[in-house]
């Protein structure tokens, strides 16, 4: 039954007459709703290939927050929608409240003065959330509700949709990294890992979901240009946990004057932890997601945003769980890529989310899963977020 329940459509299940093979590279989230929405149609064996571990970078280290109508009026705005109402279908299906903290929450922007302003040692609003005491808060505004706004432990929800498409329907996990994708006569025909055995998974269909390691596939990389955003976080954990309630901040905040103003963010968790991310800047995508640490400058700056914005995270007050740094996939004109890979059959390639991968991570998964069994997405509209649009860049690339 769950499959009925999750299935984005019951267009054309089951009607490929000959079960597909598919092989989606990469155990991210974008990866990880492929497989599942792949397995929950049953008409596809779907093998995940994963270099370290599932949901060992982004997808294990970003907020998780999830909203319906904010990307409305761009071309991401069918899909966010789509998106967020099937991260509600999958929080009932399969209990996400209790398996990856799924749940709705009002969301709040406010200005931080900085430490050397005159108001600094005014009262608190009292609109805001209790815990949010710190007395160089400002200009609360409400920004999403429950109905609008929700979040997800990141790390979990990927690795239960994994979890739950393996051990429900037979999606096999391989820890590997790939090579190539071997391609015969303008047709995908298997993915070759690198290794001493050079073992090659035959196929006749590849997802290639590489987040922001996607430019070292060449398939990819002759097309369109995925560059890393890196972005920092910490966790914490508050002596009084029960103390923080369920509100999500977005802050604007001038360490002093003059300086650039910066734009973090703070998640409640369910666990009772706080997530707090910023302090993003391009750089390098190292080779292994094992190797990414945060800044020192960067994490310092986070802690003391945190401590501006609550006692409650002030140190000695809260224990530090995390500090950590993420790379998120860009692309050059700011939206995703989904879709075939022209010239290659049975090439499709899901990247380029940047920071809206969790959210939009069910819709992606869920429509790539029925462009490839049933030849058409009807979850959400696939063609703004084509690699065919990249089409005239190959071709001043041969000029």
């Amino acid at each position: 039954m769950a499959s009925q329940l999750l299935s984005p459509s019951a267009v054309g299940q089951g009607t490929a007459s000959v079960e597909k093979t598919v092989v989606v590279c990469g155990g991210g989230v974008i990866g990880a709703c492929t497989a599942y929405f792949l397995a929950t149609k049953g008409a596809a064996r779907v093998t995940v290939v994963e270099k370290s571990s599932v949901a060992c970078a982004a997808s294990g280290k970003a907020g998780g927050f999830l909203a319906l109508d904010w990307c409305d009026g761009s071309p991401l705005g069918v899909l966010a929608r789509a998106s967020f109402h099937l991260h509600r279908s999958l929080a009932t299906a399969l209990d996400g409240p209790a398996n990856y903290g799924y749940r709705p929450l009002d969301t709040l922007s406010l200005t931080l003065l900085p430490s050397s302003s005159s108001a600094s040692d005014a009262a608190p609003s009292p609109s805001f959330p209790r815990w949010v005491d710190g007395p160089r808060a400002r200009q609360p505004r409400t920004i999403g509700t429950t109905e609008t706004t929700a979040q997800v432990h990141p790390q979990l929800f990927t690795r239960t949709l994994m979890s739950v498409a393996a051990s429900k329907h037979g999606v096999e996990v391989v820890i590997g990294e790939v090579e190539r994708v071997e391609v015969e006569d303008g047709r995908v025909a298997g993915v070759k890992l690198k290794g001493s055995d050079g073992r090659v998974i035959p196929t006749d269909t590849v997802v290639l979901a590489l987040g922001p390691w996607s430019n070292r596939t060449p398939i990819v990389s002759s097309l369109f240009n995925v560059s890393g955003l890196k972005a920092h976080s910490i966790i914490l954990q508050p002596k009084v946990p029960d103390a923080i309630t369920p509100h999500a901040l977005f802050l604007s905040y001038q360490p002093a004057p003059g300086s650039k103003t910066l734009d973090p963010e703070v998640y409640p968790r369910p666990t009772g932890e706080v997530y707090i991310c910023g302090m993003s800047k391009e750089a390098e995508v190292p080779d292994d997601p094992e190797e990414i640490h945060g800044e020192s400058e960067s994490i310092s700056m986070l802690h003391e945003i945190a401590s501006t914005v609550s006692s409650h995270l002030r140190d000695g007050e809260a224990e530090v769980v995390a500090e950590q740094a993420c790379f998120l996939p860009c692309t050059d004109d700011g939206l995703p890529v989904i879709g075939e890979i022209p010239g290659i059959k049975g090439c499709y390639v899901a990247t380029g989310h940047s920071c809206w991968g969790i959210l939009n991570g069910p819709a992606t998964g869920a429509s790539l899963a029925e462009l490839i069994v049933d030849g058409n997405s009807t979850t959400a509209d696939l063609k703004p977020f084509s690699p065919s649009r990249f089409l005239h860049r190959r071709t001043r690339q041969r000029v």
